[in-house]
């Protein structure tokens, strides 16, 4: 994972909900300030990374351009700063918000992959929960 991108997204492609926000931020990401690596490319291997893959599967991940890992409501507040759209992301910083987001990130996260079969109108095929 060799890029000169200021934060590089880990995103998991096999979840419909993911590919279309990856789809949507590259889209925005005209300056290249944003890297995208899929956790089911040839060649990845998280332990690079100081993770497993259970760990890339129950949240997003993201790592700065100094090796810095971050998860979570951090990882989309670094992506959409990136692409001009901080303002949008603030209230995932803020003191009395931050908490909720992440309470609700922590929900959606958990049912990614069954919310995104249902919504691309396809049953799961294996145990979507993570």
């Amino acid at each position: 994972m060799t890029t000169t991108a200021e934060f590089t997204l880990i995103y998991d492609s096999h979840c419909p909900i993911c590919r279309r926000e990856v789809a949507w931020l590259q889209s925005r990401n005209a300056a290249g300030c944003i890297a995208f690596q899929d956790i089911h490319a040839d060649g990845f291997v998280p332990e690079r990374l100081g993770v497993t893959e259970a760990e890339l599967m129950a949240e997003i991940h993201g790592v700065r351009a100094d090796g810095s890992v971050v998860k979570g409501i951090d990882a989309f507040y670094a992506t959409y700063l990136l692409v001009g759209l901080g303002w949008l992301a603030a209230p995932l910083r803020w003191r009395l918000t931050r908490p909720l987001f992440a309470e609700l990130y922590a929900v959606f996260a958990r049912y990614r992959l069954p919310l995104g079969a249902l919504l691309a109108g396809k049953r799961c095929q294996t145990d979507c929960r993570v």
